[in-house]
């Protein structure tokens, strides 16, 4: 019998189960929670343990694990490197910028990295590869001592390895757990049970225990260490408290003074040793060498084992339990702490540079520059890791060293840019309050990153007025960039009178501008504001458009990428652009996993005016999904809103539905009244579309006037011609009239093929008889100059309605076979139904087309389908997506199924017939 597994049978049963289905290929996490002492550590020994000995299981089931001390909580991805160390071999077996990215973040291989979720997308494909020659149980505990960019890293892809034989087991203190695990699956160890207890205390005790059986359960609540470690204690001095300074506070205090007990029973030699074993990481060689310098015996250790505190092999010191590390830490007189510090930074000197940097700061007694400075080289070299934590700790660290206020202002508002590059946006904002206070920013660089926070991970609003402090305090390039994100922001918040502020500043400020990227992005959020206040901006944003495609590198220019899109979608015209899109199509496979969500949004966004309406969704649904991931509430809003526009139109009701809903709640916590428009026009075109031709145009009503309120003057924003096709359902004629000349008016004033079309439409659905053609032609005449066919064919609906109805019923074929033809191309299944019945009204017999060939594809399917098809290899699609390539392959065979083919050739012959 393990008394250490005593009464943990139903736990014991849930991990075996985890670890039965990675061997059967499908793979889990799961995260063992509890208080020190409560058995962890065993429960993850006997996991292991078990799956060596599973009949079958053989020397297939293989393990990667790792215990991090707390020492290397500030060494970049020191956790991951133990972790993976066996798999590293098959480094170059993964896609090759993957295979940079990790090599890099590791240390293995020169160059920096660009995102710190490309670490975790590497991961999984490492994991992924390693899997491949049989099971793997991936093992990491003491996480709440792991360095965070590990921890994201492996959570990353432990949230992806359900079709691998993968199985993830992570441990940690309750209430320390990192805030990336706590969404894995978890079990929450509590203390034993009284029986269970009483059972543990007989195995260990025969002659019965110091204490009183009952007594000692109260005090420990059924904590098998603290039980064990408790019933020799004599009452008295087990619960006479004593000084715990530095030490955990999650057990009781007569734990803490039961481990100090322990200690001083050793020789004051045994105890320092003991200490720069514990600083040492467990590096028996660095502890021996160390302890030379300090002219202590390294024999010292022996003690410490023949007493049972730690053990010595294989060239480490473990102790006897994680514990017992802080109890000799905190024990330990500050002095001799230093001491043992400076020792260990000598020793290092010249080998380990961060590791150095981190004992001289511990040992600082005062302001030091030169600490700090060496912080800042650990603080540089994490950041070009990607392990922007630990930079953003060391920066912090400096700034506290720094004897000169300015350096100090410099360091913490590095220490903050570094904490939100790490997906800590409450310690950039506490360390940028302590840098500046908000009231009094001093910096552009502040002030910017304080925008950028607030727009991303809080309050639109917010960020709005911190982007316009922001750009008092820049130069003139760097002002026009951050006035077009202000630009941005106003749109998002749907404020016309804080755009027409920051374009007036914008346009001052772009004369002074000599960066032509800058000089781009100031034209394209320039024309994309007129646009929204009425003008016709169109000259403005092609020459926007010029300069991008001729200067914008997406990399070495971040804030140029929003605009790369968003100034062809803005022109809606066919011909602009397609240097640009290009581009971005490039852009997908080199940028960061952080930043693909504003990209795909905008891609989804240009695709959804095309006919690529399935691949619109695909990337939608992506853009949505990583949001979710990475946290970034605006972008999951936006994504969210263009799907329910993209559902109304392929006449996915529920889901329409549920995407705006979803998308209203975001929206209204940030007050990003676009997303709310977006959400509201899907809604009543839904309604038009289904007929229920009262409610949407009681809902287009409503958001017209609130579009007037706002002083929105972009017609594409309006919903002019759905709500005039609503009023003339509702036997509303005059008011359809009169919504389809003042939609008319404002259309022409933009100049835009797209909304001039659209007017047309209007105009021609309240024509008369005898002018009812040159209205529908003209409409027809500009949508031949744009790249939306759903628009070209809903005019040619309702162009055939309008023939059929005046009793021409031949004319009226050639336009609704037309339209037909669209709408089923699309997928947009209740306008084709819509069709054809007016089709089938003009005495033409029309066959129901199926669902079948892509569109019938899930947006995840369809994504993998499309990159398979453009010749990547499983691998690079697995990498492109951030999925296993077991998940890849397990998609692939459900399309082959559902499309009834049987190799990528067709594949791609289905989907270029589709296309």
């Amino acid at each position: 019998m393990d008394v250490a597994l005593l009464g943990r049978a139903a736990e014991q049963e849930t991990v075996a189960r985890l670890l039965a289905s990675a061997r059967l290929g499908r793979g889990g996490a799961l995260v063992l929670a509890g208080e020190p002492g409560v058995g962890k550590t065993a429960l993850l020994a006997d996991a292991l343990d078990r799956a060596g000995r599973e009949p079958g299981s053989g020397a297939g089931v293989r393990v990667l694990a790792a215990t991090p001390a707390e020492v290397e909580q500030d060494l970049p991805f020191a956790a991951l490197q133990s972790l993976l160390l066996p798999a590293l071999r098959l480094l170059d077996d993964i896609p090759a910028p993957q295979a940079a990215e990790l090599g890099a973040a590791l240390s293995l291989r020169s160059g920096g990295g660009r995102d710190r979720f490309a670490i975790g997308a590497a991961t999984l494909s490492l994991l992924s590869r390693y899997a491949e020659d049989g099971p793997v149980v991936v093992v990491l505990d003491d996480v709440h001592w792991a360095d965070r960019p590990s921890v994201d890293a492996l959570v990353f892809a432990a949230r992806r390895v359900r079709d691998d034989p993968i199985a993830v087991l992570v441990a940690g203190r309750s209430g320390e757990l990192p805030e990336a695990v706590r969404g894995l699956p978890t079990i929450d160890l509590a203390g034993l049970a009284p029986d269970a207890a009483a059972l543990l205390l007989a195995a260990a005790f025969p002659a019965g225990p110091a204490r009183e059986p009952d007594a000692l359960y109260r005090e420990t609540g059924g904590n098998p260490l603290a039980l064990l470690e408790l019933a020799a204690e004599p009452a008295d001095d087990a619960t006479a408290g004593g000084d715990t300074a530095g030490l955990p506070h999650t057990l009781p205090a007569r734990l803490q003074r039961a481990f100090a007990r322990r200690l001083e029973t050793l020789p004051g030699t045994a105890r320092a040793v003991a200490l720069v074993a514990a600083l040492s990481g467990g590096d028996l060689r660095l502890t021996r060498a160390t302890c030379r310098r300090l002219d202590l015996d390294p024999a010292g250790l022996d003690d410490a084992e023949r007493d049972g505190l730690l053990t010595v092999g294989d060239g480490h010191v473990a102790f006897r339990h994680p514990l017992l590390r802080s109890v000799v830490y905190g024990a330990t007189d500050r002095e001799v702490r230093r001491r043992a510090h400076l020792a260990l930074a000598d020793e290092l000197a010249g080998v380990d540079a961060d590791r150095r940097a981190w004992h001289l700061a511990a040992a600082a007694t005062g302001l030091d520059e030169g600490v700090a400075k060496l912080l800042d080289g650990v603080g540089a070299r994490a950041a070009e890791r990607t392990a922007f934590t630990v930079a953003a700790t060391a920066l912090e660290r400096g700034a506290r060293l720094s004897p000169e206020p300015e350096n100090a202002h410099a360091r913490l508002v590095a220490a903050a840019r570094a904490a939100w590059a790490g997906g800590q946006p409450a310690r950039a904002l506490a360390l940028l309050d302590e840098a500046e206070p908000p009231a009094g920013t001093r910096s552009a660089a502040g002030a910017a990153l304080r925008a950028t926070v607030a727009m991303r991970a809080g309050s639109v609003r917010d960020g709005l007025d911190l982007l316009e402090r922001a750009a008092d305090l820049a130069s003139p390039d760097d002002q026009v960039l951050l006035l077009a994100e202000a630009c941005r922001a106003s749109m998002y918040l749907v404020d016309t009178a804080a755009l027409r502020r920051v374009e007036e500043r914008l346009d001052a400020a772009l004369p002074r501008v000599t960066d032509p990227v800058s000089q781009a992005v100031g034209l394209a959020s320039s024309g994309a504001s007129g646009v929204l206040l009425g003008r016709d901006a169109t000259s403005r944003l092609r020459d926007a458009v010029a300069l991008l495609a001729e200067h914008a590198d997406p990399l070495a220019h971040p804030a140029a990428l929003p605009w790369i899109m968003l100034a062809p979608l803005f022109l809606r015209d066919a011909d602009a652009g397609a240097e640009l899109r290009a581009l971005v199509d490039e852009v997908r496979s080199r940028v960061g996993v952080g930043a693909l969500p504003d990209v795909l949004f905008h891609v989804a966004r240009d695709q959804a005016t095309t006919d690529a309406w399935e691949r619109a969704a695909a990337n939608y649904d992506e853009a949505a999904r990583l949001a979710r991931e990475t946290g970034q509430g605006g972008e999951l809003a936006m994504a969210l809103a263009g799907l329910a526009w993209l559902d109304s139109r392929a006449g996915r009701g529920a889901a329409c539905r549920e995407h705006a809903a979803d998308a209203a709640r975001l929206c209204r916590e940030r007050s990003m009244l676009f997303g709310l428009i977006w959400s509201e026009l899907a809604l009543g075109d839904l309604e038009l579309s289904e007929g229920e031709s009262r409610a949407a145009a009681v809902r287009l009503t409503t958001l017209a006037s609130t579009l007037d309120e706002l002083g929105v003057r972009d017609p594409d924003l309006h919903p002019g011609p759905e709500l005039v096709d609503a009023l003339l359902r509702t036997g509303r004629d005059a008011e359809a009239r009169e919504v389809a000349e003042r939609f008319a008016e404002a259309a022409e004033a933009t100049g835009r093929a797209w909304t001039r079309g659209r007017a047309e439409r209007a105009l021609g659905l309240v024509a008369a008889d005898d002018g009812l053609d040159e209205r529908f032609e003209n409409a027809l005449a500009w949508h031949g100059r744009t790249r939306d066919v759903f628009e070209r064919a809903r005019t040619r609906l309702a162009f055939g309605m309008r023939l059929r109805r005046s009793g021409r019923r031949v004319d009226a074929r050639v336009h609704l076979r037309d339209a037909l033809g669209t709408f089923d191309d699309l997928g947009a299944q209740v306008w084709a139904a819509t069709t054809r019945t007016e089709l089938e009204a003009t005495g033409e017999k029309v066959a129901p087309r199926e669902g079948v060939g892509p569109g019938a594809l899930t947006p995840q399917e369809l994504q993998v389908c499309l990159l398979l098809a453009e010749g990547r290899t499983t691998r690079e699609t697995a990498a492109a997506l951030f999925l296993s390539p077991k998940t890849v392959e397990y998609h692939l065979r459900k399309v082959y199924t559902r499309l009834g083919i049987h190799s990528r050739e067709e594949l791609a012959v289905v989907l270029r017939d589709a296309r």
